[in-house]
């Protein structure tokens, strides 16, 4: 089982983060699900800050899903030192999709 220190993931290049963001919208329009058109989640700071100042969270784990009606979620659980799953704390969803709610930057080209 993995152990976890608060540190794990690392920056990345723009040119890189743009290229995967491309390659996954290039692949939506072969998606025929209801939900298939998602193409980025937006959540707020505070939402953020209370997975994280939870006790003994090291970060965020995130799961791909879809509701009921086939719309891709994302959902957000805190995760202790020993990788676990804080199901007990909270559990975030309900994030701003684009479209509609989209930015123009290079990593929505």
């Amino acid at each position: 089982m993995p152990t976890y220190d608060g540190t794990e993931g690392a920056a990345i290049e723009l040119s890189q983060a743009a290229k995967w963001t491309k390659i996954y919208r290039d692949s939506l329009a072969e998606e025929a699900t209801a939900g298939g058109r998602i193409k980025a989640h937006f959540f707020g700071r505070d939402i953020l800050l209370k997975i994280l100042k939870q006790d003994g969270c090291m970060g965020i784990r995130m799961y791909y899903a879809k509701d009921e009606n086939g719309q891709k979620q994302l959902i957000l659980v805190g995760a202790n030192a020993e990788g676990e799953d804080m199901v007990e704390g909270t559990i975030a969803d309900k994030s701003h999709f684009c479209p509609p709610d989209c930015v123009e930057s290079e990593l929505n080209g």
